[in-house]
């Protein structure tokens, strides 16, 4: 019953295999099939960590750009808001200077009203 010794007995026929190479046979494929899916994972693994680390890399370069950016627009910010208080201060200064003018205005002109009759006897 061992081996390739083909002894027939009762309701049993001649078999075309022998089930020790046909188990030999499969637990090889089986190894080798595991064997391949253990290469292509591993490699299919290192792939994966390769474009990790690389999008890593890319993330961590954009987001320090985002960051120079980022601090580059809040120094503008503070500049334009400092600008923007001077020029309300300058024009606070400009409306003041406005008012005084037009007091020196109104001045001159009641003066030049009060002594436009002098001019008569002034000659220009």
């Amino acid at each position: 019953m061992f081996g390739s010794e083909m002894h027939l007995e009762g309701s049993q026929s001649a078999r075309w295999y022998d089930r020790r190479e046909m188990v030999l046979l499969a637990f090889l494929v089986g190894l080798a099939t595991v064997v391949v899916g253990t290469i292509v994972a591993a490699v299919r693994g290192v792939g994966l960590w390769r474009q990790a680390k690389r999008t890593g890399g890319t993330i961590a370069s954009e987001l320090s750009s985002f960051e120079e950016r980022a601090a580059r627009a809040e120094r503008n910010l503070a500049e334009w808001d400092r600008a923007s208080s001077d020029l309300e201060a300058a024009v606070e200064r400009l409306r003041i200077s406005r008012a005084r003018l037009q007091v020196l205005l109104d001045a001159l002109e009641r003066a030049q009203g009060r002594t436009r009759w002098l001019r008569v006897f002034i000659p220009l």
